[in-house]
């Protein structure tokens, strides 16, 4: 039988996306964590889905909240990830979000942003997979969109690979 660590490590290995979900709680508090669980679900209608840890403090937020916003990010958004990731930390503090019109924070500079409300809820395992619909997108006409492989955000320009402080130094050819 798998370990829980060999899971994780195997699945670390699997390349994804890098987003960060934003709801906004029932007293209008913003919320938000790192996603790499996130994924297109169905073309019509237009549903993503993302799995959230049963026990992530902004778990309940997620759950009442009637929609949220994915912002899809850049290799120059490592920080931000970083931040949204952390346990504890301040997730707002550098006011890179603005209030959208719906209320919902929104990261003017992702690569993408789907406005999305929330139409279903399955728990399996330690996660809540919430599928919702997306209502709208907004579309940064340039960039590249940040990978996440081995616990480390990876760079696709064709410059790119590793990148922040998990760079390793090119080997000479």
């Amino acid at each position: 039988m798998i370990t829980p660590d060999e899971y994780r490590q195997a699945l670390a290995r699997f390349a994804t996306g890098v987003t960060i979900i934003t709801p906004a709680g029932r007293d209008g508090r913003w919320w938000g964590f790192t996603a790499s669980s996130f994924t297109s679900l169905s073309i019509d209608p237009p549903l993503i889905l993302v799995c959230l840890a049963n026990t992530a403090r902004c778990h309940a937020v997620f759950t009442s909240a009637p929609g949220f916003r994915v912002n899809v990010l850049g290799p120059e958004h490592e920080q931000l990830a970083v931040r949204f990731a952390t346990k504890g930390a301040d997730k707002f503090a550098g006011n890179e979000f603005r209030p959208a019109a719906d209320g919902l924070p929104i990261l003017d500079d992702a690569l993408v942003n789907l406005r999305c409300r929330t139409v279903e809820q399955t728990v399996a395992g330690d996660h809540t997979i919430l599928i919702a619909r997306v209502e709208a997108a907004q579309l940064r006409p340039d960039g590249t969109p940040a990978v996440n492989v081995d616990r480390r955000y990876w760079d696709l320009t064709p410059r790119g690979g590793a990148f922040g402080a998990s760079r390793h130094p090119p080997k000479a050819q």
